[in-house]
């Protein structure tokens, strides 16, 4: 057992570094826990900055590992298991950007390590596990930063101030999607013994135990309920964070949400296709992604005002106005002619606001968002897309697969954080961890 696992058990937490002193030319020392498609986004990003040394590299697949090292640099200490990684006293803070099952858990061990915390959203795989990482956080004082990049793009951080400053007047629905094709799926691979460069029972962690499929691991974990919300959890997270954000929202008052896998022939088991209807104080949300459609519109969405819409993606925002029409124009007028006949009078459309646009950049707000928590480890500040935040954003799109696991509507109190009346759908706000990984977590949860 390694120095980092014996502490936990031993319920010893510590917050070492949260009181340094930091100048703003010190280098930040950061380890990597996952190298996968995010996870080389996030090395590349980290590695651009100017006060970071990517330091240290853990991986449960070994090529991966050794290729994410290679790329952090010469220099770069690699540990196969990611306790080791959170023993070396030597590193500041730890990028998480493995399979969602393992979010929670690499950031209390991570917090309770004395590390600051990035971590790659969706936050979590299940609700109760938000509010573990609020309060081990807040308890250790750590700094946690959840991926939900698009915070730190400029452009919706206008179209924000756009929108709180009125502009659009009261808003009262939003639209958000996600349209891509994958047809005809992954297929159905038969089971096999694990790789031997895979710690497949190291990957699985505190999910349950589950014969290897070269599914079952990497990249296509994303489509079993054990280790994601599927694109619930993974697209709509994104939009859904703007949208809590932008609207000052804790969370939604009731979700309804329909689908299935209708279209993708594979043995995946999350939805490729999900609608979910949002309802909020004031206003309502829609949220649709197909798996099976043609064309590929990725993380848009729009908000209906009284005097026009916004649309926005990660290419930029644009106002759309509204014309104003006075009830006595709202029919074609017609005058008489002294023929006797009539001419129709045309009626020049008045706009309530001008249009407007404004260009961004996806590339940009990664790097932002990196530098908003390189620069909060050093100011002890609590960042752009905080641990509350990420928790916040990750609730409802637990709600949304709850509601269409169980086929029904779910009421929601965002301030005790329970489903109203509906005891089944509540004890799937929390899972079992499987062993030692429970143990562990009791160990961090006690303090």
């Amino acid at each position: 057992m390694s120095q980092t696992s014996r502490r936990y058990f031993l319920g010893a937490l510590t917050a070492a570094g949260a009181t340094r002193v930091w100048g703003a030319n010190d280098r930040v020392q950061v380890g990597f826990i996952g190298y996968g498609l995010i996870g080389a986004q996030h090395v590349f990003d980290f590695k651009n900055q100017r006060d970071v040394d990517c330091a240290a590299m853990s991986d449960a697949y070994q090529p991966r590992m050794e290729e994410g090292a290679r790329v952090c640099g010469p220099n770069t200490k690699q540990y196969s298991d990611f306790r080791k990684l959170l023993d070396d006293k030597d590193l500041q803070a730890v990028v998480v950007s493995t399979p969602d099952h393992w979010h929670c858990m690499h950031t209390l061990m991570a917090c309770a390590a004395g590390k600051d915390v990035y971590v790659e959203k969706p936050m979590t795989l299940f609700i109760k596990e938000g509010r573990w990482m609020i309060d081990v956080a807040r308890r250790t004082k750590r700094v946690v930063q959840c991926g939900t990049q698009q915070r730190s793009g400029r452009h919706y951080q206008s179209g924000k101030k756009l929108l709180n400053d009125g502009y659009l007047g009261k808003v009262h629905s939003v639209r958000m999607g996600s349209f891509r094709n994958i047809n005809p799926g992954f297929g159905r691979p038969a089971g096999d013994k694990a790789p031997t460069e895979l710690a497949y029972d190291m990957w699985l962690g505190p999910a349950p135990a589950r014969p290897y499929s070269p599914h079952r691991s990497l990249y296509h974990f994303r489509w079993f309920w054990d280790y994601s919300g599927g694109q619930m959890t993974n697209l709509a997270a994104h939009e859904i964070d703007i949208l809590q954000w932008w609207m000052g929202v804790k969370g939604p008052t009731s979700v309804t949400s329909t689908g299935g896998r209708f279209v993708l022939k594979d043995d995946g088991e999350t939805p490729d296709t999900q609608d979910a209807l949002l309802e909020y104080p004031g206003f309502t949300a829609v949220w649709s992604h197909r798996e099976g459609s043609r064309g590929r519109a990725i993380g848009k969405s729009e908000y209906f005002g009284e005097f026009g819409s916004l649309s926005i993606a990660r290419d930029g925002w644009e106002v759309h106005p509204d014309n104003k029409v006075p009830p006595e124009n709202a029919v074609p007028q017609f005058r008489g002619q002294p023929t006797g006949g009539v001419n129709r009078v045309e009626v020049k459309p008045e706009q309530w606001v001008a249009a407007k646009k404004e260009p961004g950049s996806s590339n940009e707000q990664f790097d932002l968002h990196v530098r908003n928590f390189l620069d909060c480890i050093k100011t002890r500040q609590r960042p752009i897309a905080d641990v509350e935040e990420g928790h916040k954003t990750a609730v409802a799109c637990h709600l949304a697969n709850i509601s269409l696991r169980t086929g029904r509507k779910l009421r929601w109190d965002a301030d005790k954080e329970e489903i109203i009346g509906d005891k089944e759908a509540q004890a799937m706000t929390e899972r079992p961890y499987r062993k030692p990984w429970d143990g562990m977590l009791r160990s961090i949860l006690k303090g």
